[in-house]
């Protein structure tokens, strides 16, 4: 009997290996495990990028980091070893690499190195074209606001002390200091300060870093983006201006004044004469269209080269070696895709449309584009388009063993129509080995944003296919306020938060339940940010269309929350103010908490502690309201995360319990 057991146990084996590994679905632990994939830097001559692949530990919260060079010609990866691996540059005068504020030098591909500066306490490096200057950022102390800082005598205290507002910005407190750009050379150790005394930040807070300035071809100016407000006056504008500081003069000129709204992102043009960047409009509204201006250095004219273009430009954005056109991504019907426009001429040209999305445009030779690629199932890997055979090819695969053991979903874009007649784009996601005479529990997913593209990203916490993978259908609309649809369709979410996008969602939603393989009797509605306040004014009108709830970081009561929140531009745009008269519907029928009577179903709600946009009162408050009503409720509190879960191990808790409380309640 036990040799028999055993040849059986070897047939098995032998026939595992002869089909190949067997597939399994998609886990949390799966998802986290995955390798990463960076772009570090690009030779001058885009025949080779730099790129390095990180492979996370979930116990350790380490991750181990391998370099690697790609030959755009030969398509060849090679390992790349160096003991300098804070690379930031790579340029005419070779490889610049920063281990702790000692700045290097590599001309033979980091086989040797020569020290050129030493800067301390110091980031966002950027070498000047000649090679001997060098721009950096550190903070600088401007203010006293501590309590031990005003009463020195007080070493223990804690106090900090605030008279005006952007007293706190997205998850740090103000500490009276500000990000200020140096200038060094060679010749002189001697810093100089771009913004001394000045209460501006550059690069810009809280995400800015060495795409907020450039060096011109001369390497004799700077250009760098601030803006030129501070205290409650920075916490109610947009309006960012990009700057040019001579070296030789000190002169600082305004070159984007008069221009209202965000103006971000310089890139200057291969031949130096040109600078383009990504600007909006109006001041305080942050979700403004994003048009691409390409400004004239010696005559100062400009030109909008999509102003007559329907969709707004993302933060991809780079030129062509010819210095002839700009390339950039954009969200478009679902899917975020890759296109070109002349330097010239205003229009634009879509290269490439699929069921990805394209990201990160990394350079143009040879008549290849290279940019990073994802979709629901796969993180980003490198890939390049053919200009001239209109073909995609795949230059890494750096999960292609994990890949191979995983059972991937399937999803679909399909049209629904909206309770005022308008089609709208949903995604549909299904599980593994979907079949379509069973019926399968439903998520209807809310995005946040409010106005960010519903495309085919690939996320580490709000993975469509880690939840399709655990037996689930996703639906996901693109709802009124997602870019991708026109800029009408893109707008109109401002000051009716609570109307019409409500209203898409349950037009999304009846559509699902009438699908013979979806159990409408076990619907659930899920999302953070605006999603999450979604979440909680669905609970109060969905009349029985959703078994349960899971809201992250949402607003509950509008009224408490503009009162905390930090980048008020949102909210006066958006919202409106509750000062306001007559009062904004955002106050009154879009406010969660006026349809708390009406919650009956089960709620878990998720909040970080370190959230200043949406302040973890809100969810508390959420929290409490559900208890008190009597409904199962959960509250999972993360003291050290800000809006968004980033630490490994917080993030596998998140997806264990937001898996946990679906079993429980669906």
């Amino acid at each position: 009997m036990k040799k028999f057991k055993y040849a059986l146990l070897g047939f098995l084996f032998l026939l595992q290996s002869m089909t190949g590994q067997q597939k399994k679905p998609m886990t949390p632990q799966d998802l986290l495990s995955l390798n990463r994939l960076s772009i570090l830097a690009v030779s001058p001559d885009e025949n080779q990028i730099l790129y390095k692949i990180s492979s996370p530990d979930v116990i350790t919260e380490k991750s181990e980091t391998s370099f690697y060079l790609l030959d755009t010609k030969g398509n060849k990866i090679q390992r790349f070893n160096t003991d300098h691996k804070a690379i930031f540059q790579w340029d005419e005068q070779g490889l610049y690499a920063d281990e702790d504020g000692k700045i290097y030098l590599s001309k033979d591909l980091g086989k040797t190195w020569l020290q050129l500066f030493d800067i301390k306490n110091a980031d966002n490096f950027k070498v000047s074209p000649d090679g001997n200057s060098i721009a950096y950022s550190k903070n600088i102390s401007l203010e006293k606001v501590l309590g031990k800082e005003k009463y020195p005598e007080l070493k223990n205290a804690t106090a900090q002390i605030y008279t005006d507002l952007d007293h706190r910005h997205w998850d740090t407190w103000k500490d009276g200091t500000y990000q200020h750009i140096f200038i060094s050379t060679k010749n002189n150790k001697k810093e100089v300060e771009i913004l001394a005394d000045k209460k501006y930040d550059s690069p810009q807070k809280p995400f800015g870093g060495s795409e907020d300035f450039v060096w011109s071809k001369d390497s004799k100016s700077l250009f760098f983006v601030t803006k030129e407000k501070s205290g409650a006056e920075y916490a109610k504008s947009t309006n960012t201006d990009i700057f040019q500081y001579n070296l030789s003069t000190g002169e600082l000129k305004n070159i984007t004044k008069g221009m209202m709204g965000y103006d971000i992102s310089p890139k200057l043009s291969p031949n130096g004469d040109y600078l383009a960047f990504l600007s909006m409009k109006r001041d305080r509204y942050e979700a403004d269209k994003n048009d691409i201006i390409i400004l004239n250095l010696k005559t100062n004219r400009k030109i909008n080269l999509t102003q007559n273009w329907d969709e707004s430009v993302t933060g991809d954005l780079i030129w062509t070696p010819d210095g002839k056109n700009i390339l950039f991504t954009a969200a478009q019907g679902g899917t975020k895709n890759l296109y070109i426009t002349s330097s010239s001429n205003p229009g634009v040209t879509k290269l490439l449309q699929g069921k990805f999305d394209c990201n990160d445009i990394i350079s143009s030779t040879n008549g290849k584009i290279f940019f990073t690629r994802t979709d629901f199932n796969h993180t980003a890997d490198l890939f390049s388009y053919s200009t001239s055979e209109k073909s995609v090819t795949q230059h890494t695969d750096i999960n292609k063993e994990k890949y191979a053991a995983l059972s991937p979903s399937n999803s679909e874009l399909v049209m629904v129509k909206s309770t005022d007649g308008k089609d709208m784009g949903v995604w549909m996601i299904f599980p593994p080995n979907f079949d379509s005479n069973k019926k399968y529990p439903t998520l209807l997913y809310c995005q946040g944003g409010p106005q960010s593209a519903l495309t085919q990203f690939f996320s580490y916490r709000w993975n469509m296919a880690l939840m399709a993978a655990q037996g689930y259908i996703v639906v996901a609309p693109n709802r009124r306020g997602m870019p991708g649809w026109g800029t009408s369709w893109n707008e109109s979410i401002s000051k009716d938060w609570g109307g019409q996008p409500i209203r898409d969602y349950l037009s999304a939603t009846d559509y699902a339940a009438k699908l013979p393989y979806v159990d409408a009797s076990r619907m659930a509605a899920v999302g953070a940010s605006y999603g999450g306040y979604s979440v909680f004014m669905l609970a109060g009108l969905h009349e029985n269309r959703f078994k349960s709830f899971i809201a992250h970081d949402g607003i509950f009561d509008s009224r408490s929350w503009y009162l905390n929140t930090e980048e008020l531009w949102f909210a006066n745009w958006d919202l409106g103010s509750p000062f306001d008269k007559p009062l904004p519907k955002a106050y009154t029928d879009f406010n969660p908490i006026s349809h708390i009577d009406k919650w009956n179903k089960p709620i878990m709600i998720v909040q970080g502690g370190k959230d200043f946009r949406v302040g973890f009162e809100q969810g508390q408050a959420a929290f409490q309201a559900a208890k008190l009503k009597g409904l199962k409720s959960k509250f999972v509190y993360f003291p050290d995360e800000n809006h968004w879960v980033l630490k490994p191990q917080n993030s596998m808790v998140w997806q264990n319990e937001f898996f946990e409380w679906l079993k429980e309640t669906l």
